[in-house]
């Protein structure tokens, strides 16, 4: 992997660190739900019209867009909404990636290595340490519905790998399309009809405008010019060498939320952070350990490998 490549990769963990804050001055003058449909509307017109048709089945492709977009932000933006705090919903968020791994388990018969199956461990031990101390405070709920969110990514994950896209970014651009009319439908039922178009027609102050900025950053940074980036690098480098630049994003937004809206995580959310990041990076290890060892025994068994 060059310089310049890594470099890209910690710019787009930075940019999807940002995300969280950018989240938080959105949430601040907009509903939770009307705005995760204006997050994903905002970029409907241009996908149509610039970005080519991945082709890949419906099925696969609308699954990905509820998993991915629809659920994950819905429960994101409400456990924010309730009091998640930005740091550490961008730690607990990283849970999609042990769920991943177990649900692919579950549900496609992916295999599971011992690596894989103590970094899930890891994992979950250091989310019920957060879950814990966050139940101590009385805000368990937030903490469990960022968990959902997590969850809801791993379902998109699996989505995404049965799709099967020849261009990942064109897939990820086109989900785009998907949540705008089932989170407005959740806004209008849960929300009520006037508070999404109320928040759209008091856009006269600065905490607004900051808001309106903090959705722009999602829709073109975070998922347009981060997804584009990430995308571009994973075509150019080994999965293995750029996935373990995702972890920098809870370490960026962890830092980012301390230094800006001064959250102060407590010792044992500091310490149950290092031991999810830890779960997921040996559960990606294991991961890579386990596809290394089963190419080294094809190419064993079969001599047109060798």
């Amino acid at each position: 992997m060059s310089v310049r490549d890594r470099l890209l990769a910690a710019l787009t963990a930075v940019l999807w660190g940002c995300n969280f804050l950018a989240i938080d001055a959105t949430l601040r003058h907009f509903p939770p739900l009307f705005a995760g449909a204006l997050r994903f509307a905002v970029l409907v017109l241009p996908v149509v019209v610039l970005v080519p048709w991945p082709k890949v089945k419906l099925r696969w492709f609308i699954g990905y867009g509820l998993g991915f977009g629809t659920l994950q932000f819905a429960f994101l933006f409400i456990a924010m909404v309730a009091g998640m705090p930005t740091g550490l919903a961008s730690l607990v968020l990283q849970a999609s990636a042990p769920f991943t791994v177990l649900l692919g388990w579950l549900l496609i018969g992916e295999k599971l290595s011992r690596w894989q199956v103590a970094g899930i461990g890891l994992a979950v031990v250091g989310m019920c340490a957060i879950a814990w101390q966050r139940a101590e405070h009385a805000t368990l709920l937030p903490v469990l519905l960022t968990v959902l969110g997590a969850l809801s990514w791993a379902v998109g994950n699996l989505c995404l790998r049965k799709a099967e896209p020849s261009n990942p970014l064109h897939l990820t651009l086109w989900m785009s399309v998907v949540p705008p009319v089932p989170m407005l439908a959740l806004s209008l039922v849960f929300e009520g009809p006037a508070a999404g178009w109320q928040s759209l027609a008091t856009i006269d102050d600065a905490t607004a405008w900051l808001a309106v900025a903090g959705l722009a950053y999602t829709a073109i940074l975070g998922t347009a010019v981060g997804a584009g980036i990430w995308s571009t690098l994973m075509r150019r480098n080994p999965a293995s060498t750029v996935a373990p630049f995702s972890l920098l994003v809870p370490v960026v937004g962890l830092t980012l939320a301390f230094v800006v809206l001064d959250e102060r995580p407590t010792p044992i959310e500091i310490a149950a952070s290092a031991v999810v990041v830890a779960g997921v990076f040996l559960g990606s290890a294991g991961a890579r350990l386990a596809r290394r060892r089963a190419h080294a025994t094809s190419a064993d068994h079969d001599p047109a490998l060798t």
